[in-house]
């Protein structure tokens, strides 16, 4: 199989994909109209772009992308802000799992995401995956997300799907908002 590769040598995503990233046979996705676009291997994204595509992707029921976006913002985002970055689009994997049926990839993904944008967390105490308290000076909602209500959503999520599995879930509470407002 010939993969795709970029001039380092890295893979690329060029294989179409429908809208939860599951790769398109080439010849049917030529004629697919649910081919969704994708998100480019070199996105460079600033956080407040990030966080508002992100946040349209999520509330469109298109995890896979938004994970997509997260990750470039995680891959050329500055370094105070990986472990953000990083913890939303593991939540965003966490969704993805879940909107495919994959009940125990979801808990798995939506914990671990949730743990690591935990220092972003408002409230005295917040802590990152590390232990230690959130920065001075790092805000609890950077670029407009509300992390409170973001993170609250994944962890409710995670522990009803981990105690009742996935056929209860409503399809709204698989698309939770990133912003604080909607925009």
């Amino acid at each position: 199989m010939t993969r795709d590769r970029d001039p380092s040598g890295r893979p690329r995503n060029a294989r179409p994909r429908d809208g939860l990233g599951r790769p398109l046979d080439r010849a049917a996705a030529d004629s697919a109209a649910d081919a969704a676009d994708r998100i480019p291997d070199d996105l460079v994204i600033t956080g407040a772009e990030a966080a508002a595509l992100a946040d349209r992707l999520l509330r469109d029921g298109r995890p896979f992308h938004a994970h997509e976006v997260l990750e470039a913002a995680w891959k050329t985002g500055p370094a105070g802000e990986r472990d953000l970055w990083q913890g939303l689009a593991q939540i965003a994997v966490g969704l993805t799992h879940a909107r495919r049926g994959n009940a125990r990839g979801a808990v798995a993904l939506l914990s671990r995401g949730a743990q690591r944008v935990r220092g972003y967390q408002d409230g005295d105490g917040a802590t990152g995956e590390a232990g230690s308290r959130r920065a001075a000076g790092r805000p609890a909602s950077p670029f407009g997300m509300n992390v409170d209500a973001f993170l609250a959503a994944a962890e409710d999520l995670a522990a009803r799907i981990e105690r009742d599995g996935l056929d209860g879930i409503p399809p709204a509470d698989l698309s939770p908002g990133l912003l604080a407002w909607r925009g």
